[in-house]
């Protein structure tokens, strides 16, 4: 069974968010070994700069770092990675899969994550070009990894 290690800079508030989280979760768990990790976000500052924004990206990627598991297949959501429709998407997951039993999914907190961390990353996924809360964007991913699963057994799921 695939392993999926999702790592998240923050922490969820919203109750309906955590109850998507949760239903999707155990959806998923026909499927994959599924592990969420939520990673304290840096405080922002009401003054913020470049360097500072560069100083918290980066205490943030190191702590992503320490979690990440050694022989994975890292894609991070960033908005310059790769768009997909939800069968190539599906066809992507299953192509790493032959190759891979873990795959660890990157999202970073609300200042996003640096270029250094992104460079060691296999992949970059884009959801949209349009800007969405980091925590709004798991949803997207495990209903999207759900989808993509029953797309690659032939089940169906509405459209």
């Amino acid at each position: 069974m695939l392993n999926i290690q999702i790592i998240c800079v923050g922490k969820l508030k919203e109750v309906y968010l955590k109850s998507a989280i949760d239903e999707y979760s155990k959806r998923l768990s026909k499927y994959c070994k599924l592990e969420i990790l939520e990673l304290p976000d840096e405080k922002i500052p009401l003054k913020l700069n470049i360097n500072l924004a560069n100083e918290i990206k980066t205490k943030e990627c190191e702590r992503i770092a320490h979690f990440m598991k050694k022989d994975s297949f890292v894609i991070a959501l960033d908005l310059t990675g790769k768009q997909f429709t939800s069968e190539d998407f599906s066809s992507e997951i299953q192509a790493i899969a032959m190759t891979s039993s873990h795959i660890t999914f990157v999202i970073g907190g609300s200042l996003g994550l640096t270029n250094t961390f992104l460079n060691r990353c296999h992949q970059k996924l884009c959801f949209s070009k349009m800007t969405f809360p980091h925590q709004l964007i798991r949803v997207f991913l495990l209903e999207q990894l759900f989808r993509g699963f029953k797309i690659a057994k032939g089940e169906t799921y509405h459209r």
